[in-house]
C-alpha cells in the first residue's frame, strides 16, 4: 500500500485576495466543485492508497480536517509549529510512518496542484511503485508545454532499461525566458513538479547522509509527540531549531551529484498539470466563453476579451478590457494585468507593512464550529459596535467564554440555539434573542439538524477577537 503525504502548508500570496494567510489557496475551490486539497485526495481513489497523512500549519488544522472529513478521507494531520520547507516536513512524515516497524512507500503531493488527466496520473504512479520498492527516489517531471520561467526544471539523464523512468542528470533553477525556450526546444528538460515517491526509510537514509542536522532536529521533535482529536503535535521547541530547506536542495540535488549515482529517477508526466501559482494559471485551467473570458459569480462583460473575472458577492461589470484580472471579495478588489500576476505578492507585502488585516484574513472567518462574517463596524464618542453573521454547524458548539470589554446581543435568524447566559441555559428559535453583558460566562450551541444562523451585535470599548477567556472548549483551543 502507498501512504500519501499531503503537504498543505504555504500561503499562496500570488492569489490574494482569494488566498490569504489564514485561508490559503489549497482550501479554495478553483476549477472544481471541490477545493484543491479535496481534489488532491480524491484523485487517489483508484490507487492502492491508505488514508493520507496531511501536514499543515497549526492555524489551518480545523479547515484541513473539516474539508477532508467532508469527502470521508480524513487521516492523521501532523501539525507544524512553524514552516521549515519541504525537507523537514517530509522527514516528519517519514519518521511518523516508520515508528511502528513499518516502512511504507510515501507518495508526496502538494495540496494545491491541478491535474486534469487523472488516468495518466494513476498510470504513472502505478508504474513508479516497483522502482520505489527497489529503493529509488522518484520525482515526477512534467512534460513542458511552453517556455515557463516560474518553475524549476529537471534535466534528464540516461533512460532506464528496467522501467519507463529516466535517471536524473541534475535539478535546475527557474530560468530566464531565453533559457526556458532553450530547455523547451532541446527536449532534455522537464518541469519540477515537487511530487515524489520513495520508501520512508530511503528518504531518512539519504537525509542523514546529506543533512544530518535536519534529521536530528526532526527526530528529536518526533520523540515527544502528542495527539489531540485528529492532530499529531510535535515538540515545538526542538522543531524550531531545525534548519529550513527544500527536499531538492537537501537531498535530491546532492544525491544526483554523487559519482555514478542512479538513485534518483524522474517519471515523465503529461497530465495537464498546474501548480496554480498565479491568476493566469487559473485562467489556463478554466472553461472560457466565446470571448476567451473566464467568469465566476455575477459578472457581465461588454467588448472584453481574454480576462479572468471572479465576483464573490456582488455584480462585477467590465467594458472594453482585455488580458485583465478582476477579483472581487467581500472586503477587497484586485485589478491587475494578467501578465503581471507574479507581482500580486508585492501588494500583500504592502498590506503586511501597514498591519492591514486583509493580508491575513477574509471578512468571512472559519472556525471549527462553523464561520462568522463581519457585516459592519464603527464607533461613536468612544463606544464601538460590530455586527456579525454567525453560522454554527449542526451539533457544534462555541466555547464557554467571557469578554471583558464588550457586551453581545444575539438574534436567531434561522435554526435553533442552545444558549448558556450566566447561570441560565435555554433554547432560542427564529426571531428570539438574548443579551449578554460584559464579563458574563456564555456559550452557543446548535442542537438541531440544520445550520444555525444568528446576528450578533457587539458594543463596548474594545471589540478585538483577542478579548476572550475560554473556560472549556471541545476543540482543544486555549
Amino acid at each position: 500500500m502507498i501512504k500519501p503525504v499531503i503537504l498543505a502548508g504555504g500561503s499562496g500570496t500570488r492569489l490574494w485576495p482569494l488566498s490569504r494567510t489564514l485561508y490559503p489557496k489549497q482550501f479554495l475551490k478553483i476549477n472544481s466543485e471541490y477545493t484543491l486539497i479535496q481534489d488532491t485526495v480524491n484523485r487517489l481513489s483508484n490507487l492502492p492508497c491508505e488514508l493520507p497523512l496531511t501536514i499543515c500549519n497549526e492555524d489551518h488544522r480545523f479547515i484541513a480536517a473539516e474539508q477532508l472529513r467532508a469527502i470521508d478521507r480524513l487521516g492523521p494531520i501532523l501539525l507544524e509549529p512553524v514552516g521549515k520547507n519541504t525537507a523537514p516536513a517530509i522527514a516528519l512524515a517519514a519518521l511518523s510512518c516508520i515508528s511502528n516497524d513499518e516502512d511504507p512507500i510515501l507518495l508526496v503531493l502538494s495540496a494545491d496542484h491541478v491535474i486534469e488527466n487523472v488516468a495518466e496520473f494513476e498510470r504513472v504512479v502505478n508504474n513508479s511503485v516497483a522502482l520505489a520498492q527497489e529503493g529509488k527516489l522518484i520525482t515526477f517531471g512534467i512534460v513542458p508545454t511552453h517556455a515557463e520561467t516560474g518553475y524549476g526544471y529537471i534535466k534528464k539523464g540516461d533512460k532506464r532499461s528496467d522501467s519507463q523512468g529516466i535517471n536524473v542528470d541534475s535539478f535546475v533553477e527557474k530560468p530566464n525566458q531565453a533559457t526556458a525556450e532553450q530547455y523547451l526546444n532541446c527536449g532534455e528538460y522537464l518541469w519540477n513538479s515537487g511530487m515524489f515517491m520513495f520508501k520512508a526509510s530511503r528518504y531518512i537514509e539519504e537525509l542523514k547522509k546529506y543533512r544530518a542536522d535536519i534529521y536530528k532536529s526532526c527526530y528529536r521533535a518526533m520523540a515527544a509527540t502528542s495527539t489531540d482529536l485528529d492532530f499529531i503535535r510535535i515538540d515545538a521547541e526542538e522543531f524550531g531549531k531545525c534548519p529550513s530547506d527544500s527536499i531538492d536542495y537537501a537531498v535530491m540535488e546532492p544525491l544526483c551529484k554523487s559519482q555514478g549515482s542512479d538513485s534518483v529517477v524522474v517519471m515523465p508526466l503529461a497530465a495537464n498539470w498546474s501548480d496554480i501559482g498565479s491568476f493566469s494559471a487559473i485562467w489556463d485551467v478554466s472553461d472560457k466563453d466565446q470571448n476567451n473570458n473566464v467568469h465566476t459569480g455575477d459578472v457581465l462583460s461588454h467588448h472584453s476579451t481574454n480576462n479572468l473575472i471572479m465576483a464573490e458577492n456582488m455584480l462585477v461589470t467590465t467594458v472594453g478590457i482585455e488580458n485583465t484580472v478582476v477579483i472581487q471579495t467581500k472586503d477587497a478588489v484586485l485589478v491587475a494585468s494578467k501578465g503581471q500576476g507574479q507581482d500580486v505578492k508585492a501588494i500583500v507585502n504592502q498590506l503586511s507593512k501597514l498591519n492591514r488585516s486583509e493580508a491575513e484574513i477574509h471578512r468571512q472567518v472559519y472556525r471549527p464550529w462553523g464561520s462568522f462574517d463581519d457585516l459592519d463596524q464603527g464607533s461613536s464618542s468612544g463606544n464601538h459596535h460590530k455586527v456579525k453573521r454567525i453560522m454554527v454547524n449542526p451539533g457544534e458548539k462555541l466555547s464557554m467564554q467571557i469578554h471583558k470589554h464588550r457586551a453581545e446581543h444575539w438574534v436567531v435568524v434561522s435554526g435553533s440555539a442552545k444558549v448558556t447566559n450566566g447561570d441560565d441555559t435555554f433554547l432560542l428559535i427564529e426571531n428570539q434573542s438574548t443579551y449578554i453583558p460584559a464579563g458574563v460566562k456564555h456559550s452557543l450551541e446548535n442542537p438541531g439538524q440544520e445550520l444555525l444562523e444568528i446576528i450578533e451585535v457587539q458594543t463596548g470599548s474594545y471589540l478585538g477577537e483577542d478579548d476572550i477567556v475560554r473556560f472549556e472548549d471541545r476543540y482543544g483551543r486555549t
